[in-house]
Order: structure tokens, then sequence, then C-alpha cells
């Protein structure tokens, strides 16, 4: 059931992690399943998110575990606000326990950088692509939420765009993944979000496949493939996940399988001291 290009971590919760991204030696990250929490019915067991109508106390405890088996502080955590855009802020320090211990302070942010320690990065997911990005040579991260919207509006060339503009970024240096989500089998589109995808790719034939009906299937992980490839990113830089979040809901959050009743897995990642 995983990829090749992941392997589980069991600590005190299961955690998905990119061989290559931990190879490099600079950060701790991974991708959060749905066990390991004390979540209950439809949020059960680790769901992440405040927003889906969880218990607090649940949510929160889930955010001690996953602290715990990232190896981080559970007041550095930074909680994006996920609006389907192409926002990306730069964090710090002065940002940490943001949408934890306090408040939302931004947002319609769907995107994060940083080249602070001290700050977890955290976006949802429960279909929708995560994005990473590593830059070793400045020692500085990126964070990204894409769905088909931020994927056909080149969110990846955004994240690494506001890193070249923060931190001198070069796509070239950077280590790029492209975490669990839903598969081309699974995801489902009509004939407007089919359009807008063959003419941003018009290239890619294979990108958007018809299943009758007016219906076509969309591969997301391909198109943010060829978007970040374009931007720079080198292929030997770049893992692509093929886990599907609607093909296993068991171990995974998926806002199809579930018809919309479920909880929100996170992407982490973090800086480790020098």
């Amino acid at each position: 059931m995983i990829p090749v290009n992941m392997i589980p971590e069991w600590k005190e919760i299961p955690l998905l992690i990119f061989p290559q991204l931990k190879e490099c030696g600079i950060v701790k990250h991974g991708f959060t399943t749905r066990l390991g929490g004390v979540s209950e019915g439809i949020f059960s067991t680790l769901n992440l998110s405040f927003s889906r109508g969880d218990e607090r106390s649940h949510v929160e405890e889930n955010y001690r575990r996953l602290a715990e088996a990232l190896g981080v502080r559970y007041e550095s955590f930074v909680l994006s606000d996920q609006t389907h855009t192409t926002n990306v802020i730069r964090v710090g320090r002065e940002d940490a326990g943001n949408g934890i211990l306090y408040e939302q302070k931004y947002k319609d942010v769907d995107g994060m950088v940083t080249n602070e320690e001290g700050v977890t990065l955290v976006t949802f997911h429960a279909d929708c692509v995560p994005l990473y990005f590593v830059d070793p040579r400045h020692h500085a991260i990126g964070l990204s939420h894409s769905g088909w919207r931020g994927t056909v509006e080149r969110m990846g060339e955004a994240t690494l765009a506001k890193m070249r503009d923060e931190f001198g970024t070069n796509p070239s240096d950077v280590l790029c993944a492209i975490g669990p989500s839903i598969c081309q089998n699974c995801y489902e589109v009509g004939e407007d979000v089919a359009e807008k995808f063959r003419e941003a790719f018009s290239g890619e034939k294979d990108l958007v496949t018809e299943k009758g009906n007016g219906k076509y299937r969309l591969d997301l992980w391909r198109a943010n493939e060829v978007l970040l490839l374009e931007a720079g990113v080198l292929q030997e830089h770049l893992s692509v996940t093929k886990l599907c979040t609607c093909c296993h809901p068991e171990l995974l959050f998926s806002h199809r399988a579930s018809m919309g009743k479920r909880g929100n897995l996170a992407a982490v990642m973090a800086l480790k001291s020098k």
C-alpha cells in the first residue's frame, strides 16, 4: 500500500516520510494518516483540523502526539488558512502557535515558507495535493496545499517564487515532494475544470481523460510534476507519491470517499538545528 518513495515511521503515531527529504538531513517532516489519535466517529482518530466539528480537546491531544512523533515543540506549529488560493507567506518564530495556541492572525493562505528553526509548518489535506520544498543551500523550506484550483493556477511555481524572493532560492537546488492525494482514477471532474487543464497543460494528452456523460478524470500528480519541472526543479530532486487518499479510506481521510464526513490529514515540516 505504501509507495516505494515513501516509508512509514511508527513512533507515537505513524508518519509517512520521503526518504530523499530525510536523507538531506536538514528537516523533520511527515504526512499523517488517520491512525494514532483520540478523535472519534467520522474524525477517528488523528483528525488535525479545528474547523470540521471535532472536539477541540481531541484535536489538541492529536497535535501533542504529532509533536512528539515529529520531535518538535507543540508550541512551534504554524497552521495554514486554506481557501484554494495561491497565496504564499513567509512565517517565522513570531508566528509559532498560530491557529493552535491562538486564533489565526492571517486569512486565505495556502502556502508558507520559512528559514527559521523552531517553526513547524502545517497544511491540511483530504484529497488535495501536499507540496514539500527543501532548499539545502539556503536552509529554507516551504509547504503548500494544491487542489485543482491551486494546481491549474500553479501553486508549486508560486511557492518557489516566494522562496526565491525571500531567500534567494534557485529551483534547481530544491528537493520537492508531491504527497498523498487523490489519484486520476478516483478524481472525476466536469467539463469546465477539464477545459482549464487542457488549456494550462496543452502538451499533456493523458492528464485529462474522458469518462463519458460529460465527466473526466484528472491527474493532479502529473500536473504538479509538470509545473514543478517547468519551474526549474530537477527530475532527480522530485519525489512523486502514488498513494491515493480516496483508494485507502481506512488509512487516510478522503473528502470524496467519505462524502465530506471526515477529519483532516496534515503535511508537516520543520528545519532541524544547524
